[in-house]
Protein backbone atom coordinates (compact mmCIF):
# COMPACT_ATOMS: atom_id res chain seq x y z
CA UNK A 1 0.00 0.00 0.00
CA UNK A 2 1.29 3.46 -0.83
CA UNK A 3 0.06 6.98 -1.59
CA UNK A 4 1.39 10.50 -1.97
CA UNK A 5 -0.16 13.79 -0.83
CA UNK A 6 0.75 17.09 0.74
CA UNK A 7 -0.07 17.93 4.32
CA UNK A 8 0.28 20.17 7.35
CA UNK A 9 2.42 18.84 10.18
CA UNK A 10 0.39 18.59 13.40
CA UNK A 11 2.92 16.96 15.70
CA UNK A 12 5.86 14.60 15.93
CA UNK A 13 7.08 12.40 18.74
CA UNK A 14 10.27 10.44 19.11
CA UNK A 15 10.16 6.79 18.11
CA UNK A 16 13.19 4.69 18.94
CA UNK A 17 16.65 6.22 18.72
CA UNK A 18 16.50 8.23 15.51
CA UNK A 19 12.93 8.08 14.15
CA UNK A 20 9.75 10.03 14.87
CA UNK A 21 6.06 9.31 14.47
CA UNK A 22 4.68 12.16 12.41
CA UNK A 23 1.04 13.24 12.49
CA UNK A 24 -0.04 15.19 9.40
CA UNK A 25 -3.33 16.61 8.14
CA UNK A 26 -3.80 15.96 4.42
CA UNK A 27 -6.65 16.91 2.07
CA UNK A 28 -7.23 13.41 0.71
CA UNK A 29 -6.31 11.17 3.65
CA UNK A 30 -7.28 13.36 6.60
CA UNK A 31 -5.19 13.11 9.73
CA UNK A 32 -2.64 10.40 9.15
CA UNK A 33 0.38 9.12 11.07
CA UNK A 34 3.55 7.45 9.89
CA UNK A 35 7.13 6.80 10.94
CA UNK A 36 9.87 9.05 9.58
CA UNK A 37 13.23 7.30 9.64
CA UNK A 38 15.98 9.66 10.71
CA UNK A 39 13.39 12.21 11.79
CA UNK A 40 15.52 13.38 14.74
CA UNK A 41 18.42 14.46 12.51
CA UNK A 42 19.51 18.08 12.18
CA UNK A 43 18.31 18.07 8.58
CA UNK A 44 14.83 16.72 9.31
CA UNK A 45 13.96 18.38 12.62
CA UNK A 46 13.28 21.86 11.12
CA UNK A 47 11.14 20.29 8.38
CA UNK A 48 8.92 18.42 10.85
CA UNK A 49 7.85 21.44 12.94
CA UNK A 50 4.08 21.90 13.58
CA UNK A 51 2.44 24.01 10.90
CA UNK A 52 4.96 23.18 8.19
CA UNK A 53 3.65 22.27 4.75
CA UNK A 54 5.19 19.05 3.48
CA UNK A 55 5.00 16.58 0.63
CA UNK A 56 4.51 13.10 2.08
CA UNK A 57 4.73 9.64 0.59
CA UNK A 58 3.30 6.88 2.77
CA UNK A 59 4.04 3.18 2.44
CA UNK A 60 3.01 0.11 4.40
CA UNK A 61 2.56 -3.58 3.74
CA UNK A 62 -1.08 -3.40 4.88
CA UNK A 63 -3.39 -0.39 5.05
CA UNK A 64 -4.06 -0.85 8.77
CA UNK A 65 -0.33 -0.61 9.60
CA UNK A 66 1.14 2.68 10.78
CA UNK A 67 3.49 2.69 7.79
CA UNK A 68 6.38 5.01 7.04
CA UNK A 69 6.60 8.50 5.58
CA UNK A 70 9.08 9.99 3.18
CA UNK A 71 8.90 13.74 3.68
CA UNK A 72 9.97 16.71 1.57
CA UNK A 73 9.51 20.35 2.63
CA UNK A 74 7.10 22.58 0.71
CA UNK A 75 6.62 25.60 2.94
CA UNK A 76 8.05 26.53 6.31
CA UNK A 77 6.07 28.64 8.73
CA UNK A 78 9.06 29.17 11.00
CA UNK A 79 8.49 32.93 10.87
CA UNK A 80 5.65 32.36 13.34
CA UNK A 81 8.16 31.34 15.98
CA UNK A 82 9.35 34.93 16.39
CA UNK A 83 5.84 36.34 17.09
CA UNK A 84 4.12 35.29 20.33
CA UNK A 85 0.60 35.71 19.00
CA UNK A 86 1.38 33.85 15.79
CA UNK A 87 3.11 31.01 17.63
CA UNK A 88 0.21 30.69 20.07
CA UNK A 89 -2.22 30.65 17.16
CA UNK A 90 -0.27 28.02 15.26
CA UNK A 91 -0.11 25.78 18.35
CA UNK A 92 -3.85 26.21 18.95
CA UNK A 93 -4.72 25.25 15.37
CA UNK A 94 -2.46 22.19 15.19
CA UNK A 95 -3.45 21.19 18.73
CA UNK A 96 -7.18 21.35 18.03
CA UNK A 97 -6.83 19.43 14.77
CA UNK A 98 -4.82 16.68 16.45
CA UNK A 99 -7.33 16.62 19.30
CA UNK A 100 -10.54 16.55 17.31
CA UNK A 101 -10.03 14.93 13.91
CA UNK A 102 -10.53 11.18 13.57
CA UNK A 103 -7.66 9.36 11.91
CA UNK A 104 -7.76 8.72 8.16
CA UNK A 105 -11.04 10.54 7.53
CA UNK A 106 -10.79 13.18 4.78
CA UNK A 107 -11.89 16.76 5.45
CA UNK A 108 -10.80 18.48 2.26
CA UNK A 109 -12.73 21.72 2.80
CA UNK A 110 -11.43 22.11 6.35
CA UNK A 111 -7.92 21.43 5.07
CA UNK A 112 -8.16 24.34 2.62
CA UNK A 113 -9.50 26.64 5.35
CA UNK A 114 -6.65 25.58 7.64
CA UNK A 115 -4.02 26.19 4.99
CA UNK A 116 -5.38 29.69 4.31
CA UNK A 117 -5.51 30.46 8.02
CA UNK A 118 -1.92 29.42 8.63
CA UNK A 119 -0.80 31.54 5.68
CA UNK A 120 -2.14 34.57 7.57
CA UNK A 121 0.03 33.96 10.64
CA UNK A 122 1.79 37.11 11.76
CA UNK A 123 -0.89 39.43 10.37
CA UNK A 124 -2.25 40.17 13.82
CA UNK A 125 -4.71 42.80 12.62
CA UNK A 126 -6.79 40.25 10.70
CA UNK A 127 -5.75 36.90 12.12
CA UNK A 128 -8.07 36.75 15.18
CA UNK A 129 -11.15 37.14 12.98
CA UNK A 130 -9.85 34.54 10.54
CA UNK A 131 -9.19 32.20 13.46
CA UNK A 132 -12.73 32.68 14.80
CA UNK A 133 -14.17 31.78 11.42
CA UNK A 134 -11.94 28.70 11.36
CA UNK A 135 -13.22 27.55 14.77
CA UNK A 136 -16.80 27.99 13.54
CA UNK A 137 -15.90 25.89 10.47
CA UNK A 138 -14.25 23.22 12.65
CA UNK A 139 -17.39 22.86 14.77
CA UNK A 140 -19.51 22.65 11.62
CA UNK A 141 -17.24 20.03 10.07
CA UNK A 142 -17.43 17.82 13.14
CA UNK A 143 -21.20 18.01 13.53
CA UNK A 144 -21.50 20.73 16.17
CA UNK A 145 -22.23 23.70 13.93
CA UNK A 146 -24.08 26.76 15.21
CA UNK A 147 -27.43 27.62 13.65
CA UNK A 148 -27.63 31.40 13.75
CA UNK A 149 -30.17 31.89 10.97
CA UNK A 150 -33.20 32.64 13.15
CA UNK A 151 -34.45 32.72 16.73
CA UNK A 152 -35.04 29.24 18.13
CA UNK A 153 -38.02 30.55 20.13
CA UNK A 154 -39.85 33.04 17.89
CA UNK A 155 -38.54 32.12 14.43
CA UNK A 156 -37.66 35.79 13.87
CA UNK A 157 -34.43 37.02 12.31
CA UNK A 158 -34.10 40.36 14.10
CA UNK A 159 -32.22 41.29 17.27
CA UNK A 160 -30.42 37.96 17.58
CA UNK A 161 -28.16 38.46 20.60
CA UNK A 162 -27.83 35.06 22.31
CA UNK A 163 -26.93 31.45 21.55
CA UNK A 164 -28.58 28.54 23.30
CA UNK A 165 -25.88 26.48 25.06
CA UNK A 166 -28.06 23.41 24.63
CA UNK A 167 -28.89 23.55 20.92
CA UNK A 168 -26.37 25.98 19.44
CA UNK A 169 -29.23 27.98 17.92
CA UNK A 170 -29.62 31.75 17.97
CA UNK A 171 -32.08 33.40 20.36
CA UNK A 172 -33.46 36.92 20.06
CA UNK A 173 -33.67 39.39 22.92
CA UNK A 174 -37.45 38.95 22.94
CA UNK A 175 -37.24 35.18 22.77
CA UNK A 176 -34.75 34.96 25.64
CA UNK A 177 -37.04 36.52 28.22
CA UNK A 178 -36.17 35.50 31.75
CA UNK A 179 -33.68 32.92 30.46
CA UNK A 180 -31.26 35.55 29.13
CA UNK A 181 -28.69 35.06 31.91
CA UNK A 182 -28.42 31.36 31.04
CA UNK A 183 -27.61 31.94 27.38
CA UNK A 184 -24.31 32.55 25.60
CA UNK A 185 -23.51 35.87 23.92
CA UNK A 186 -24.00 36.23 20.18
CA UNK A 187 -21.88 39.23 19.16
CA UNK A 188 -22.47 40.72 15.69
CA UNK A 189 -19.15 39.32 14.44
CA UNK A 190 -20.58 35.78 14.65
CA UNK A 191 -23.38 36.90 12.35
CA UNK A 192 -20.96 38.49 9.90
CA UNK A 193 -22.18 41.96 10.88
CA UNK A 194 -20.31 45.14 11.78
CA UNK A 195 -16.60 45.93 11.84
CA UNK A 196 -15.53 42.85 13.84
CA UNK A 197 -13.54 44.60 16.60
CA UNK A 198 -11.19 42.39 18.59
CA UNK A 199 -13.28 42.55 21.78
CA UNK A 200 -16.22 41.05 19.85
CA UNK A 201 -13.96 38.37 18.40
CA UNK A 202 -12.79 37.44 21.90
CA UNK A 203 -16.39 37.27 23.14
CA UNK A 204 -17.33 35.09 20.16
CA UNK A 205 -14.40 32.78 20.88
CA UNK A 206 -15.84 32.32 24.36
CA UNK A 207 -19.01 31.03 22.72
CA UNK A 208 -17.26 28.69 20.27
CA UNK A 209 -15.01 27.53 23.10
CA UNK A 210 -18.08 26.58 25.14
CA UNK A 211 -19.24 24.19 22.42
CA UNK A 212 -15.77 22.73 21.99
CA UNK A 213 -15.42 22.11 25.71
CA UNK A 214 -18.97 20.98 26.50
CA UNK A 215 -20.11 19.31 23.27
CA UNK A 216 -17.11 18.28 21.18
CA UNK A 217 -14.75 17.16 23.94
CA UNK A 218 -17.31 14.91 25.70
CA UNK A 219 -18.05 13.27 22.36
CA UNK A 220 -14.35 12.42 22.15
CA UNK A 221 -14.30 10.82 25.59
CA UNK A 222 -14.38 13.79 27.98
CA UNK A 223 -10.83 14.80 27.16
CA UNK A 224 -9.94 18.40 28.06
CA UNK A 225 -9.29 20.81 25.22
CA UNK A 226 -5.63 21.29 24.29
CA UNK A 227 -3.87 23.72 26.60
CA UNK A 228 -2.64 25.57 23.52
CA UNK A 229 -6.11 27.00 22.92
CA UNK A 230 -6.29 28.32 26.46
CA UNK A 231 -2.89 29.94 26.06
CA UNK A 232 -4.04 31.65 22.88
CA UNK A 233 -7.17 33.00 24.59
CA UNK A 234 -5.10 34.23 27.52
CA UNK A 235 -2.60 35.99 25.28
CA UNK A 236 -5.36 37.55 23.19
CA UNK A 237 -7.17 38.76 26.34
CA UNK A 238 -4.02 40.32 27.78
CA UNK A 239 -3.24 42.01 24.49
CA UNK A 240 -6.70 43.61 24.44
CA UNK A 241 -6.31 44.73 28.06
CA UNK A 242 -3.21 46.77 27.23
CA UNK A 243 -3.84 50.54 26.95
Amino acid sequence: MDWRDQGIVLSSRKHGETSVILDVFTPERGRHAGVVRGGTSRKMTPILQPGAQVDVSWRARLEEHIGSFTVEPLRSRAAALSDRMALAGLNAVTGLLGFSLPEREPHADLYLKTERLLDLLGQNDIWPLAYLRWEVALLEELGFGLDLSECAVTGGRDDLVYVSPRSGRAVSRQGAGEWADRLLPLPPVLLGQGDAPDHEVLQALGTTGYFMENKLAPELGHKPLPEARGRLMDLFSRRLAQP
